[in-house]
């Protein structure tokens, strides 16, 4: 019997993700379900993207959804819906780039921050 719990991409150090718009709209034909949601793209660094990248897959074949886990501002657990994820080569390191869904019933104009043209979750 296979498991229906999500699979999670865990924040466990560092701020808060910063989502930005993303204006690819079949984004929106990915996701359907009873919620008003808006997808946004979320990159970070990882050091253990190929084993994060399989997981999801493994997860997503099995008809399991991802989740990104990650603190809030106010360091409260917060998760939102992987839409769609890719790894990015970078100088740097690896650079995880996910899509998710984020409810639209977020106060935009609060949650967008103009200094580093992303959203927050409050």
């Amino acid at each position: 019997m296979t498991s229906t719990e999500p699979e999670l991409i865990t924040i466990i150090e560092g701020p808060t993700p910063e989502f930005q718009p993303t204006p690819q709209r079949w984004l929106q034909s990915i996701y359907e379900g009873p919620e008003d949601l808006s997808t946004a793209l979320c990159q970070m660094r990882t050091m253990t993207g190929p084993a994060i990248l399989e997981r999801c897959q493994n997860a997503w074949s099995e008809g399991r959804k991802v989740k990104l886990d990650f603190p809030d501002r106010m360091r409260m657990r917060q998760q939102v819906d992987v839409l769609a994820m890719r790894l990015q080569e970078e100088e740097a390191g690896i650079m995880l780039l996910l899509w998710v869904a984020l409810p639209v019933d977020m106060n935009e104009e609060e949650a967008y921050d103009e200094d580093d043209d992303g959203f927050h979750l409050p």
